[in-house]
């Protein structure tokens, strides 16, 4: 048993798919006989990642008939956010998860399963947009990655910067600092009396999805109208074209070259001013590059994974362990 970086041969009977992001997991069986798709809780990025994979594993394994129970051969393939290299530990997942009878292990970042969702095989730029954002170049370069630093320091244009933003522009309006917005009203109906907002965000364990969560009241305030709120998309807009076209040049594209920018995440694909004005502004700065929706969904990005050509310039993100 051993981990590596590179590609072998899928001789799989079955798979388990697994897109594990910071809001849900969506796991996927697939057998011969059809697939099965589930619904699972976030991926915590404070806490081991591979460790939350193999107890998601085993609570799902562990309710399925025995009929539909993996045996032998089977394959585990996982697109995980907040995957770091040190993070992967291929070989410790399958240990954990080897009495299930699963035999091999393919993890790669949540953002490589993105690119292969949205853009398949094509050089190009993705941008995973979900609480956090992440943005991935592939090219004549190589790999660049842009953005993903998390919450704190990043994620600019991601749910949670749309949500703090709308939170913020909603308390300026009620301290009378800033602009009256519709924002405050709905900022009241979503966490209770404003005065008291700080310490209900603060003092909630899922205070992360929970302020990411308002970017859906920013997206409706936008569509009513609201100036302030239709500022904070096209800002929002704003960072991920730039990060998409950062990307697109650290990759390697060089002008009049094919490219393909696209997204994935329900947050580009529910809000139709911040998908319009990024791509907007994409093709504003990358002058013939095909912007274009995504060719399929996450999960089909993960089996993608699987069978990922290993002369591929995202091969070398991918990390494998197999008995």
């Amino acid at each position: 048993m051993g981990d590596t970086v590179h590609p072998v041969a899928d001789q799989t009977r079955g798979r388990i798919l697994i897109d594990g992001g910071q809001t849900g997991t969506r796991l996927r069986i697939e057998t011969s006989a059809g697939a099965e798709e589930r619904e699972l809780g976030p991926i915590r990025t404070d806490r081991p990642v591979v460790e939350q994979i193999g107890a998601a594993v085993h609570d799902v394994v562990s309710a399925m008939p025995d009929e539909q129970a993996p045996g032998a051969g089977w394959t585990l393939a996982a697109g995980i956010t907040g995957l770091t290299p040190q993070a992967a530990r291929p070989s410790a997942l399958l240990a954990s998860v080897g009495d299930l009878g699963v035999d091999s292990i393919v993890l790669a970042h949540d953002s490589v399963t993105a690119y292969l969702a949205a853009n398949g095989d094509a050089h190009g730029v993705v941008t995973a947009v979900g609480t956090g954002v992440v943005t991935l170049g592939v090219g004549g370069a190589g790999v660049c990655r842009v953005d993903g630093w998390g919450y704190l320091f990043g994620d600019a244009g991601s749910a949670y910067w749309m949500g703090r933003a709308g939170i913020d522009a909603a308390l300026r309006a009620f301290d009378g600092r800033g602009e009256e917005t519709v924002l405050q009203d709905l900022a009241a109906e979503v966490f209770g009396p404003l005065p008291a907002l700080y310490m209900v965000v603060q003092g909630d364990p899922a205070r992360v999805s929970m302020v990411a969560g308002f970017a859906r009241k920013v997206d409706e305030a936008a569509r009513s109208g609201d100036a302030v709120a239709q500022r904070i998309v096209d800002e929002a807009a704003g960072e991920l074209a730039h990060s998409a076209v950062t990307a697109l040049g650290r990759s390697g594209h060089r002008p009049g070259e094919t490219a393909r920018i696209s997204w994935t995440g329900t947050v580009m694909g529910a809000n139709a001013r911040l998908r319009e004005r990024f791509a907007a502004l994409v093709s504003d700065r990358a002058p013939g590059v095909d912007v274009a929706a995504p060719y399929g969904q996450p999960l089909d990005g993960v089996r993608r994974l699987v069978e990922l050509d290993p002369d591929h310039p995202l091969s070398v993100e991918v990390y494998r362990s197999r008995r």
